[in-house]
């Protein structure tokens, strides 16, 4: 007993060993060119070592192939001598092809036999000018995007947060806002430093140097004398949701396009992965939609795309938000008066309506219904489908593991057999979803799937993937499927 233990240990220090070697190799890749590493479709940026071999475990679990480090560290070796931009790269995929190839050809002839295509186009992406981005209001999704936009910095990024707008709400503001960026309840510590200017109204984070700007319209705005040029400006406030009001942003000179972080009015509602092609280079204003719309989304159109639905209805099991009063107190929303932290509260969702935006197949055939439920973050959603075709529970949940590891969609769709995830182990997710496969009910033509979604780090992700798509930055995810 005693040596088959010091056999494990030795073989766990070993992998270890690998995993810590591949490490700053993944943050030198990441900073330096924009490369974005994963393991069967989740991210490596920022990965600890331990949760580096808990991915490959992953890999092992859902597709009965043990995909060992060394594979995946050989592969991410040969990926560091080619000259990459900014690209998504599954190394899981990677090593798994590899190691069914039988052309008995070396790493570095494999991928680039692979890659060649798709790496000269991003070569080519790498050399155009990074845009500059202005966070236009600093709530929940506004500091979760600096944090993503900030852990993006180095020479590969092509977005670099320029700017914060939010109204002046007391002497010591900067030092309040820098202060909930650093620490926050929910994600944890900011990872890094963040160092406050007064006297300038800037805020230092890891090398990147944000402008702090106090107004109450756009039109008060000039960001070209803080050197900001053709930017992307991001609404997080909600207050405009329509074309004309979101267009307000160009008063402001040095704003080139506007994004709203919510449901729009007569723009483009966009959920990346399912309609990014309908985002436009000349589209101005454009809406990332809503969190629920982007969790569902994806999963509602490989599920009509492979057994057609006839109807269906979502209900959302929400965390409470900021909308709601903490103690019963007057709200002219029904019932969201009553103490967020101490009821389940019945409320409307528009996003099973809003998903037809998206999606225009599914128009009037959905209905939904929310429930807002004491938790701060982590929602699911319930989606109770009638079927054109016949499946069962094995089927289904076979066909949505494959849509999740190998479909367009799998930086969308996530999936997981676990049979004791709750939400808080989702905190943090940066898919849209992911299908709780135990729980999922098939028979005949209805089934019942249930959706985790992260409603504020999971969408920010999203929100950050269309402006990437906005930015001119379109990131092809390597290897496709053979």
């Amino acid at each position: 007993m005693s040596d088959q233990h010091d056999s494990y240990l030795s073989e766990w220090e070993s992998r270890q060993e690998i995993a810590e070697s591949m490490i700053p190799i993944i943050g030198k890749m990441y900073r330096s060119s924009g490369v974005v590493l994963k393991i069967y479709g989740r991210t490596l940026i920022n990965a600890s070592p331990v949760n580096l071999l808990k991915f490959h475990r992953y890999v092992r679990q859902f597709e009965k192939v043990e995909l060992d480090i060394q594979d995946s560290y050989k592969i991410l070796i040969a990926l560091e001598k080619m000259k990459l931009g900014p690209v998504r790269i599954d190394l899981g995929l990677l090593a798994v092809q590899y190691n069914n190839d039988t052309r008995n050809l070396s790493i570095e002839d494999f991928l680039a036999d692979k890659l060649a295509g798709s790496i000269r186009e991003v070569q080519e992406q790498s050399k155009s000018e990074p845009t500059d981005v202005v966070l236009y209001g600093f709530g929940r999704i506004g500091r979760l995007l600096a944090r993503l936009l900030i852990e993006r910095i180095g020479s590969g990024n092509k977005m670099r947060l320029r700017a914060i707008v939010v109204r002046k709400g007391s002497d010591n503001d900067i030092q309040k806002r820098a202060s909930l960026l650093r620490r926050d309840s929910v994600h944890g510590s900011f990872k890094g430093t963040i160092k406050v200017n007064e006297e300038d109204n800037t805020i230092l984070a890891n090398g990147n140097l944000i402008q702090i700007i106090y107004a109450s319209h756009p039109k008060e705005i000039d960001y070209t004398k803080y050197g900001i040029n053709n930017a992307l400006v991001v609404d997080n406030t909600g207050i405009r949701r329509d074309e004309a009001e979101l267009s307000e942003h160009f008063l402001s000179k040095g704003a080139a396009k506007a994004l709203l972080t919510a449901p729009g009015k007569n723009v483009k509602n966009i959920v990346f992965g399912v309609n990014t092609d309908d985002i436009k280079p000349e589209d101005k204003v454009i809406s990332a939609a809503s969190c629920t719309t982007n969790a569902i989304t994806p999963t509602l159109k490989a599920i009509n795309d492979e057994f057609g639905i006839i109807k269906g209805h979502v209900e959302t099991v929400h965390s409470y938000t900021n909308d709601q009063n903490l103690i019963d107190n007057y709200h002219k929303g029904e019932r969201r008066g009553r103490a967020a932290a101490l009821n389940m509260v019945i409320t409307e969702t528009g996003a099973a309506k809003a998903v037809s935006k998206a999606l225009p197949e599914l128009e009037g055939k959905l209905t939904g219904n929310a429930i807002r439920v004491p938790t701060p973050n982590v929602s699911m959603a319930i989606l109770n489908l009638s079927l054109e075709k016949k499946t069962d529970k094995r089927s289904l949940n076979s066909f949505l593991r494959e849509t999740a590891l190998h479909s367009s969609m799998r930086e969308q769709i996530d999936f997981t057999t676990s049979t004791e995830i709750v939400s808080t182990d989702l905190v943090g997710a940066r898919k849209a979803c992911t299908i709780d496969s135990k729980a999922t009910i098939a028979s005949g033509d209805s089934c019942v799937l249930y959706l985790w979604y992260d409603n504020e780090f999971g969408y920010s992700c999203q929100v950050i993937r269309v402006m990437q798509k906005m930015a001119g930055l379109d990131f092809p995810s390597l290897p496709t499927k053979d």
